[in-house]
C-alpha cells in the first residue's frame, strides 16, 4: 500500500469515528423525548379525569318558620303550703299517707282536742253565768227607774244599778268573745288542707308533741295542677314580649328532657316588673295545665317560647351553612355536577333548618357533609338518597 493509501484510509476512519458520537447523542435525546410525552400526556389526562368527591346533599325549600326564643326553665307548684300547728298538743292521728294527693278542705292532722273541749265548755258556762247577771241587773235597774219616779230611792242609787247592768252586759259580750277564742282553739286541732295538691315528706309521726308554729313543719303540700315553668329571656326581647302579649294569650311549651313525648303547652301568665341588672334579663312564668303531671316541682326544662312566624321563608339544613373569611356561604351543586361557592345571608335557626334571607332560592342543592374536599368547580357526587335531605321542619 502506498502511502497515499494509507493517509487516506486513516483520514477516513477519523470521518467515521467523529460522525458516531454525533448520531448517537441525537438518538438518545430522541428517545428520551418520546419516552417523556406519555408521561405528561397521562399527567395532563389524569388531572382532566380527577374522580368526583363524594359529599352529601340537600334541597333549599320554602317553609313558614316560627320565631322562637328557647332557654332552660324551672318548674314551680303554682302554690306550695307548709303545714303547721296552731296549738300545743300530741298528734293524735294523721290522715293520709306522705306522698298522697289531697283536696281542699281535707283532714290531715288531728291533735288531742280534749284540753281545747274543756276550755270550751269553760268559756260557755262562764258566758251563762254573766248573761243571767247581766239579765237580773238589768231587770234591777227597771224598778228602781220606777220607784226613783214615785221618790222612793234616790237617784244615786238608781245610777249604781244601772251602771251595775251596763258593766255585766260588757262582762257577757267579752264571754262570747272568749267563747269564739275558745272554739277557734279546738277547731285547730283539727288541721285541713287549704289547698288542692300533693303532699311531701311526713316530718311528725302520730304520738309526737307538736308546739304552736314552731319546727320541724308537719307536711309541705304542692299545687301542681296547673302549674308553673318560670325563666328568665334577655331584656332586649322585652319589647317584641310585650306587643304579642298585648294581642293576646302568649303560647309557650315545655320541652322535658329525655322524654320522647310531646311537648306540654302553655300560656305566658307572669311578667316580672323589673329587669335583673346584674344579669340584663326578666323573669316570665308560664302556666301549665299539667293533666298528665309530667311537669314536676324542680324540675328543668327546655322552653320554647313562640313570638311570631316568617312565611315562605327560604331554608337549607343548618349544617350546610359554613363560615369563611368573608363570612357564611354554601356550596350549591349545578346541573353539570360541580360545585358554586355561595355567599349568604342567614336568619334563625330553627330545629335543624337555617333560613337564608339572601344569596339562594328555593329548589337549590346545597352540599350539607363533604365541604372540607371542595373549592368551586370540583365535580361531586352523590346517592339519589342524599337528594332526600330537605330539612326537618314539618
Amino acid at each position: 500500500m502506498t502511502p497515499t493509501a494509507v493517509n487516506m484510509a486513516r483520514t477516513g476512519k477519523q470521518r467515521d469515528t467523529s460522525v458516531i458520537p454525533c448520531t448517537f447523542r441525537s438518538l438518545v435525546l430522541l428517545f428520551s423525548l418520546l419516552v417523556l410525552l406519555p408521561a405528561c400526556s397521562g399527567s395532563v389526562d389524569e388531572s382532566k379525569s380527577k374522580p368526583p368527591v363524594p359529599v352529601k346533599v340537600g334541597v333549599s325549600m320554602r317553609k313558614t318558620i316560627p320565631v322562637q326564643l328557647r332557654i332552660i326553665g324551672s318548674v314551680e307548684a303554682l302554690s306550695t303550703v307548709s303545714i303547721k300547728s296552731q296549738v300545743n298538743g300530741m298528734l293524735e292521728k294523721v290522715h293520709f299517707r306522705e306522698g298522697e294527693d289531697v283536696s281542699r278542705g281535707a283532714l290531715l292532722f288531728s291533735i288531742d282536742s280534749r284540753p281545747f273541749e274543756a276550755a270550751l265548755r269553760q268559756a260557755k258556762a262562764a258566758l251563762s253565768r254573766d248573761i243571767a247577771q247581766e239579765k237580773f241587773a238589768r231587770d234591777q235597774a227597771r224598778r228602781y227607774g220606777d220607784l226613783l219616779k214615785e221618790g222612793i230611792v234616790t237617784q244615786d242609787q238608781y245610777e249604781q244599778l244601772r251602771t251595775n247592768a251596763d258593766a255585766l252586759s260588757e262582762s257577757v259580750r267579752a264571754g262570747r268573745a272568749i267563747v269564739d277564742n275558745a272554739a277557734v282553739m279546738l277547731g285547730y286541732c283539727f288541721i285541713r288542707s287549704p289547698i288542692d295538691g300533693r303532699t311531701g315528706n311526713l316530718m311528725v309521726q302520730q304520738g309526737n308533741l307538736v308546739k304552736a308554729n314552731d319546727v320541724p313543719i308537719l307536711v309541705t303540700i304542692n299545687q301542681i295542677n296547673p302549674i308553673y315553668v318560670t325563666f328568665s329571656v334577655p331584656e332586649k326581647e322585652l319589647a317584641e314580649i310585650n306587643k304579642h302579649m298585648a294581642a293576646g294569650d302568649l303560647k309557650v311549651e315545655a320541652l322535658i328532657p329525655s322524654d320522647t313525648g310531646p311537648a306540654e303547652q302553655g300560656i305566658i301568665s307572669f311578667l316580672d316588673n323589673m329587669v335583673d341588672p346584674t344579669t340584663g334579663t326578666i323573669k316570665i312564668k308560664g302556666t301549665f295545665a299539667n293533666r298528665q303531671r309530667r311537669l314536676w316541682p324542680g324540675q328543668f326544662v327546655n322552653v320554647v317560647l313562640t313570638l311570631a312566624s316568617i312565611p315562605n321563608a327560604v331554608i337549607v339544613p343548618a349544617h350546610a351553612v359554613q363560615t369563611g373569611q368573608d363570612g357564611l356561604f354554601v356550596f350549591v351543586v349545578k346541573p353539570d355536577r360541580t360545585v358554586e361557592f355561595r355567599p349568604v345571608v342567614t336568619g334563625v335557626t330553627y330545629y335543624n333548618d337555617t333560613v337564608i334571607e339572601k344569596g339562594l332560592n328555593d329548589g337549590e342543592t346545597v352540599v350539607t357533609d363533604g365541604q372540607l374536599q371542595l373549592s368551586p368547580g370540583t365535580r361531586v357526587t352523590f346517592g339519589s338518597e342524599n337528594v332526600k335531605d330537605k330539612g326537618t321542619v314539618q
